[in-house]
């Protein structure tokens, strides 16, 4: 953090306004998807964001953005494919699971970053960041296994692999995985890039190719993207608004002063939030291991946040 000017707010803050602003993303999905495919609810999601962001760029930055190298050029490109094949995998994963398993597993990227982060980035992780990554990790499995758990007289029952099978939330929670992978991608991208390109310039960028791809994606699977209610529209409004403009453009924000793996492993807040929210407005109740799992999370976030570069 030090390579930088000191930024106007602590950049642990500015994790805690994107966790808030993100863990509304899963509710206006849900309402969305009352009446819009999960490809058009992507794809507006990003294209409303591209619009805010594109002419805001071109007019402050567009002298940055003509200057790019090929190679910076490749790599937001690449960061774009990853965002919009994140979110093509992870909102349809909400037609199949509970709020909880996705948006818990979806935000298992903090493993895949972890992993990476020294090959790719040579970013050295502190111990702590070791022990917080793991304790939420652990939190996010309690809070994934309790779709399919549940205690009763004898204990913990779940059900057996064949049941597991049948279960169509598998296929939502395979869809939420990849949907980690892709957003690991994305975020070791965004950590390379980030110090090298202004925030406005890297987001207008990276979303509009991610909402081209997304459009692109709908018109192969023939998915409607008009004549929805106004309703849907203000969904889709608000998706890019709050949890993408100011969730995902935050997170970009916080790459330029901390490491990709705090950054991931704050996103585990996310859970937390999004189990609340379905609990006030979508009737589902966080269960006892859901929220044995979040505290786990929460924990995990403190001990990623106190570690120092270098240090435990």
């Amino acid at each position: 953090m030090n390579r930088f000017t000191a930024p106007l707010i602590p950049p642990m803050l500015g994790l805690g306004i994107a966790i808030l602003a993100v863990s509304t993303s899963s509710l206006f999905i849900r309402f969305a998807q009352a009446a819009a495919p999960s490809l058009a609810i992507a794809a507006w999601r990003l294209t409303l964001a591209s619009c805010v962001l594109i002419p805001l760029a071109w007019r402050h930055n567009r002298t940055e953005i003509r200057q790019l190298s090929r190679k910076l050029v490749g790599l937001l490109i690449l960061s774009g494919v990853f965002l919009c094949l994140h979110f093509a995998t992870w909102i349809t994963s909400l037609e199949y699971t509970s709020v909880a398993s996705s948006v818990v597993l979806v935000t298992t990227s903090p493993l895949w970053v972890a992993l990476l982060s020294p090959l790719v980035l040579r970013e050295g992780l502190p111990k702590m960041v070791w022990v917080g990554l793991v304790l939420a990790l652990v939190g996010g499995t309690v809070v994934a296994g309790s779709d399919v758990c549940q205690f009763g007289a004898s204990g913990v029952m779940c059900l057996d692999l064949q049941s597991l099978a049948r279960e169509q939330g598998m296929w939502g929670n395979f869809l939420a995985l990849v949907g980690a992978w892709c957003v690991a991608g994305y975020i070791l991208i965004g950590r390379w890039v980030r110090p090298q390109l202004s925030l406005l310039s890297y987001t207008a960028v990276v979303y509009g190719v991610a909402a081209v791809g997304l459009i692109g994606l709908a018109g192969v699977n023939q998915t409607q993207l008009f004549g929805f209610q106004p309703i849907t529209f203000l969904w889709f409004a608000l998706l890019a608004l709050i949890p993408q403009l100011i969730g995902h453009s935050t997170y970009n924000w916080a790459l330029r002063y901390l490491s990709a793996a705090t950054v991931s492993v704050a996103g585990l807040g996310e859970p937390i939030g999004s189990s609340l929210l379905a609990y006030l407005f979508l009737s589902e109740p966080p269960t006892g291991l859901e929220v044995v799992g979040g505290g786990l999370i929460l924990v995990g976030i403190y001990f990623s946040s106190i570690a120092r570069p270098g240090g435990g």
